[in-house]
């Protein structure tokens, strides 16, 4: 049974855990770098990771919409070009006091925007408070990182896309459970 949530997909008081459908983003610039943004627990902003753009969907709102309107909000970026679903997996986490179960899909997008990302547009109190900042990542940088980076393979899922193009139907990534 999925447990009540807010539209932002962000939990009611006292419910239990949020299971949302979730469409991220793999962006990439000109130089084939990628996009993270930098979280943080936000009780705790020592307890940090690095993930793609993304979120839960919106009432009948499709993934492909999805993917598009949160990649505007937290990073302010309009100009790409959304191409297929790359991945998709199932993860669950602790965050912010909950568990969080989600189905995710990655999808391929392109910008022809080079440098810096304008910066988060519209965020919810909950991003607001846990969001510390987005960077540009080549496929060395993210192969060589000491961060956490979620999902936990994307310098080998990053390295094959680079190398290989597309798959020809989503990978099925393993579950991450933490």
């Amino acid at each position: 049974m999925t447990e009540p949530v807010r539209e932002t997909g962000e939990p009611l008081p006292g419910a239990g855990p949020v299971v949302r459908k979730v469409a991220r983003v793999v962006l990439l610039d000109p130089e084939d770098r990628v996009l993270l943004l930098h979280g943080h627990e936000p009780e705790d902003p020592g307890l940090s990771w690095w993930f793609t753009p993304g979120g839960g969907l919106e009432g009948d709102e499709t993934r492909e919409a999805a993917a598009l309107r949160e990649l505007a909000e937290e990073t302010g970026i309009t100009d790409v070009d959304l191409g297929p679903v790359l991945w998709t997996r199932h993860c669950s986490f602790p965050f912010a006091g909950r568990r969080w179960d989600q189905d995710e899909w990655y999808y391929l997008a392109r910008t022809r925007r080079a440098g810096a990302a304008p910066g988060p547009r519209t965020l919810t109190e909950l991003e607001t408070r846990s969001l510390s900042g987005l960077r540009w990542w080549t496929s060395a940088e993210l192969s060589a990182a000491r961060e956490t980076v979620y999902p936990t393979r994307l310098a080998e899922l990053l390295r094959t896309l680079l190398d290989e193009g597309p798959p020809r139907a989503p990978v099925v990534l393993a579950p991450e459970i933490v």
